[in-house]
């Protein structure tokens, strides 16, 4: 019962944000379903009419369901830049399928017998198609728009992964935060909404289609059809497009060209960050500001800096230089800081403003159980039995020279499996002993919540991680002020203080905006 009345706590004090979510979500899912309905069924008559475009048509639909979303998403970014774009896009190609083939199924298999009194009677292809044939497709037809509907809400739930919003959005954070109530705030109303869709589109379904249209012992037969069954047709596609038209113009050409997008990559630390930038400059300017936080790991964000599609976000140094820049890990943390700067500017046109003080670099983490048992320490203690422990990192660190990969080679680590897990999961894992060593970061939060032990790295491999905010030039030179605003913060957080503000959030489940808010108002950042 107390589980119960947490979550029922947690929904009242976030209700508003929720909401706003839920209405971003039925917003974008419903402009890539209403184009894959536009798009989908001319493509199912165009297949029936010429046969030789089915296979390689419905070849590619088929191949598109097989391309995993998240790897599908990857491909759209360069293209689209992060935002709704992408991700309605990777909907709208998901959804297309379902519509597409059954809008041929639909059509091929009518009796030819109907066809062919259609054609005696003097009707034209035209007229065929509008009068007979679509009507009696049409159950076969919406029901492919049913499918496609339901799995859309489903999926747009990826789009917070990018910085699209939805109901994702609270998921993702909440894996992030191992925090329940937040993750089933938002899976809760997307099953909802997929539930309500499916139950609206049922009874459109039932409505446009034709009540001459019956089954009987497996065929169709054919009645005389009552012009009130077309009359809710065309109301529905002029819904349809009014939905679409308007949905369009809200989500794709309402954003201002005076304003400026602050980003942050996906784990609390950088949510409380990229809100920390948008509070100062929204208090302390006139700019306007747009938050695209959450998005996915360095590539996303770094790769829409460099497209225009973010103005500033948080970047660490040591990041920069092993993970961008390619280069090795250097122990130096000035020299490291200088030479991303300098790199930065002269192929990105990005600047480094100052660091915000803290070094949040990567450490390995073992339950206290674990570190005692095996009198663990530091990293060459656990090189020593790392072949009979697994490992829970997240993908990155696992393809990272400065993570897995460079410790295999430094402390000869080989651990007896990897398990690769993102965000807060790697915690419960470990809590859980699915997994006995993870990676974290020196900030971590949930390393005081989870009372980890934390091993030392006793031959420095990983570099300096050092916090700076970086900044696109061009937006530096439209606004110059930002930058002995922002630097303000230079110096102001500590090791000891980001981890306090992360387990406010990690722990104690306070909203990162409102942590972010706090800390300046604390500072005098901000009135």
């Amino acid at each position: 019962m107390s589980m119960v009345n947490s979550f029922v706590d947690f929904v009242f004090s976030r209700s508003s944000q929720i909401l706003d979510l839920i209405v971003e979500h039925i917003g974008l899912t419903s402009i890539a379903v209403i184009i894959a309905i536009i798009i989908g069924i001319p493509l199912g008559i165009l297949i029936t009419r010429v046969n030789k475009l089915s296979v390689p048509i419905l070849g590619f639909a088929n191949l598109i369901q097989a391309v995993p979303s998240l790897a599908l998403l990857g491909f759209l970014i360069p293209v689209f830049g992060i935002g709704s774009k992408p991700a309605i896009t990777m909907v709208f190609l998901y959804s297309l399928l379902p519509i597409v083939k059954n809008t041929y199924t639909g059509l091929i298999n009518i009796n030819p017998d109907i066809i062919e009194a259609s054609r005696g009677m003097g009707m034209t292809k035209g007229q065929i198609l509008r009068m007979v044939q679509i009507p009696l497709a049409l159950p076969i037809i919406m029901t492919g728009i049913r499918i496609s509907a339901v799995t859309a809400v489903g999926l747009m739930t990826i789009a917070a992964f990018i910085g699209a919003g939805g109901l994702g959005y609270m998921v993702f954070s909440g894996v992030q935060t191992v925090n329940n109530n937040m993750v089933l705030a938002g899976a809760i109303p997307a099953c909802l909404l997929a539930l309500t869709i499916d139950f609206i589109v049922g009874k459109i379904e039932k409505g446009v289609t034709p009540p001459g249209i019956r089954k009987a012992d497996g065929t169709i037969k054919l009645q005389k059809r009552k012009k009130k069954s077309f009359g809710l047709v065309k109301k529905a596609i002029a819904l349809c497009l009014a939905a679409v038209l308007v949905a369009t113009g809200v989500l794709f050409f309402t954003r201002e060209n005076d304003k400026i997008v602050i980003g942050s990559k996906n784990f609390n630390e950088q949510l409380i960050l990229g809100n920390m930038l948008a509070t100062l400059i929204e208090k302390n300017t006139d700019i306007k500001v747009d938050r695209k936080l959450n998005l996915g790991g360095t590539s996303i964000a770094f790769n829409a800096l460099k497209a225009g599609e973010l103005d500033i976000y948080v970047e660490y140094t040591g990041t920069a230089l092993v993970d961008i820049m390619g280069q090795p890990p250097i122990n130096d943390s000035d020299k490291v800081y200088d030479m991303a700067s300098d790199y930065f500017n002269k192929n990105y046109n990005i600047t480094w403003l100052m660091p915000l003080g803290f070094n949040n670099t990567y450490t390995l983490a073992v339950r206290k159980d674990t570190a005692q048992k095996y009198n663990l320490k530091s990293f060459s203690d656990l090189a020593k039995i790392s072949d009979q422990l697994v490992l829970g990192c997240t993908i990155e660190f696992s393809n990272r020279e400065d993570g897995y990969l460079g410790l295999k080679k430094n402390y000869n680590m080989n651990f007896k499996d990897i398990s690769t897990v993102d965000g807060g999961l790697r915690y419960t894992s470990l809590n859980s002993n699915n997994t006995d060593v993870i990676d974290a970061f020196s900030t971590d939060g949930l390393i005081k919540a989870f009372d980890l032990k934390v091993l030392k790295d006793d031959k420095n491999f990983f570099p300096p991680y050092h916090a700076a905010p970086i900044i696109s030039n061009k937006t530096l030179e439209k606004n110059p002020e930002l930058k002995d605003l922002i630097n303000k913060l230079a110096g102001k957080l500590d090791d000891e203080k980001m981890r306090e503000l992360n387990y406010k959030v990690d722990k104690l489940n306070e909203d990162p905006a409102k942590v972010a808010e706090d800390y300046l108002r604390e500072n005098g950042l901000i009135n």
